[in-house]
């Protein structure tokens, strides 16, 4: 398999579920900024979208959108654990999560990060992204990750859209139980491996 990403974008968090999965894969850079490959192919040729992550099978089948892409690896690996059964409740709320990531959390930064989002509008995004994160924060009260003890692929898509903050100022250190939960991802040898894979870990 080829997981097509971007250092630090949201590709971090299949590439995270990928070596908590231990299966084989082999990293594509493509840069969110030009378009293009480490060897100049132009990345719309392989996904229309532009964007990272994106999954290649030996097959030569193409798999975007992460939170489809992570819940794929993990029933790859279904002694992993990354995800509970297809079919249960405990897999609806797993879907919960990563549509509550990917929609409130992933999408609340857009605004930060796009260089024509008015100054007086950052404030506005900042604090609705807060609410969202005061949320999280309540919901990982006495948990070790956001399904109870069991890291699943929501702990890898939260950890890798929650490391944003820094690079835009939001000031995440009033939630407590977010932050200890940071501090349990980052020590995880697999998300470990990852980050000093992207170069966001010397």
């Amino acid at each position: 398999m080829k997981l097509y990403y971007s250092n630090g974008a949201c590709s971090l968090s299949p590439h995270i579920a990928l070596r908590e999965a231990g299966l084989p894969f082999e990293l594509v850079r493509a840069s969110t900024k030009t378009h293009k490959l480490d060897d100049g192919t132009d990345y719309y040729t392989i996904n229309p979208k532009g964007s990272v992550p994106l999954l290649e099978l030996d097959n030569g089948e193409r798999l975007s959108e992460g939170p489809a892409i992570v819940q794929y690896i993990a029933d790859l690996a279904p002694n992993s654990k990354l995800a509970p059964p297809n079919g249960t409740f405990e897999r609806s709320r797993l879907q919960e999560w990563l549509n509550f990531i990917t929609s409130e959390l992933h999408k609340g930064f857009s605004p930060l990060f796009n260089p024509a989002t008015p100054e007086a509008y950052k404030p506005i995004a900042i604090e609705n992204l807060k609410k969202r994160f005061s949320y999280v924060d309540g919901k990982l009260e006495g948990k070790n990750y956001l399904m109870g003890d069991t890291f699943t692929v929501a702990d890898g898509y939260l950890f890798t859209v929650t490391n944003w903050a820094r690079l835009v100022k939001v000031d995440l250190s009033e939630y407590k139980d977010l932050g200890s939960f940071m501090e349990r991802m980052a020590a995880r040898p697999h998300v470990q491996e990852a980050l000093k894979a992207e170069g966001l870990l010397k």
